[in-house]
């Protein structure tokens, strides 16, 4: 059986073809090891290239006892992607996870937070701390720019281009898009980057990374969480509040304010609008309003009276 050998071509696979991160193919190759484990705990003798219908069935049967819903239909879709590419590479004729059904789960919509709250939050960094002024220029750009928390800790000095009012953006795939910077995110990142960054000495790997911690390293995603999470405590903001929570406000402000649901997809970097669709789930105040002011039966009905 030559599990393993298979796994590690669809590790390149991922990293070369599409252009995935670390992060990406570990996530996409974790679900297919599990069923390389399951194969080996059971002693079932089939090999990734032989494996049928009946085994994956009674694989997922197997996790089922032990996952939720949610977290089944991501194996299911992790390992229809595997299988996938095993027919791409012309090792494998079907998919034996095309007529396996994922189970049927509740799409839970984000915590947002509107400006106020947003404010909120800011007012107890505390900005007589050497990382105060670093943590509020954080939260100004992943809140103002809508960005990922693995594009801020990557973000570096040389993708800030102030003067043209863009920052470039490293997102999925390695793909870079330009965001559109608002005039005070860049005066929080001015403030930070004169007052604080340019006296601290950099590792020799991070000279050019914007956000530093003060042994002058790249931040971790983790601090990230914990920067946002001691903040939340002290504002007493009854909700959870994490990166992505900037990140779905930002697109939530956006859609409230009338912006296309097709610009905010590029801002996002979204491959597919069906991502930005769930913004539309969060606020359908909005879209009351898109009717009333647009459908040509309101506006008949409101020249009408008018007359």
């Amino acid at each position: 059986m030559d599990w393993q050998q298979k796994i590690e071509d669809y590790c390149i696979f991922l990293k070369i073809e599409r252009g995935l991160s670390a992060n990406s193919i570990e996530s996409y190759t974790r679900d297919v090891k599990k069923l390389y484990y399951f194969i080996l705990e059971f002693n079932i003798a089939k090999s990734p290239i032989t494996i049928d219908k009946e085994e994956i069935q009674l694989f997922i049967y197997e996790i089922a006892k032990v996952v939720n819903p949610k977290t089944q239909a991501r194996i299911i879709s992790g390992l229809r992607s595997f299988f996938d590419y095993l027919i791409f590479e012309d090792y494998r004729e079907d998919n034996p996870l095309d007529l396996i059904e994922s189970p049927k789960t509740s799409r839970n919509l984000p915590d947002v937070l509107d400006d106020k709250e947003i404010e909120k939050l800011i007012s107890h960094i505390d900005l007589s701390h050497p990382q105060g002024e670093r943590n509020r220029a954080i939260i100004e750009t992943i809140y103002g720019c809508g960005l990922r928390v693995s594009e801020l800790i990557n973000l570096q000095l040389s993708d800030l281009f102030f003067n043209e009012g863009y920052i470039r953006v490293l997102g999925k795939g390695n793909k870079y898009r330009f965001v559109p910077i608002h005039a005070t995110t860049i005066r929080f990142i001015n403030y930070y980057i004169f007052h604080y960054r340019n006296h601290m000495t950099p590792q020799n790997a991070d000279v050019d990374t914007l956000f530093l911690n003060r042994r002058g390293k790249r931040l971790t995603r983790q601090m990230i969480f914990i920067i946002l999470k001691e903040l939340a405590a002290k504002s007493k903001l009854n909700k959870k509040i994490g990166p992505h929570t900037l990140r779905h406000s930002f697109a939530t402000e956006l859609l409230t304010n009338g912006a296309d649901l097709r610009a905010i997809q590029q801002l996002l970097g979204h491959e597919s609008i069906t991502t930005t669709e769930i913004y539309v789930h969060l606020d359908k105040t909005h879209l009351q309003k898109v009717i009333e002011n647009f459908h040509p039966r309101n506006l008949k009905d409101t020249a009408e009276e008018e007359e």
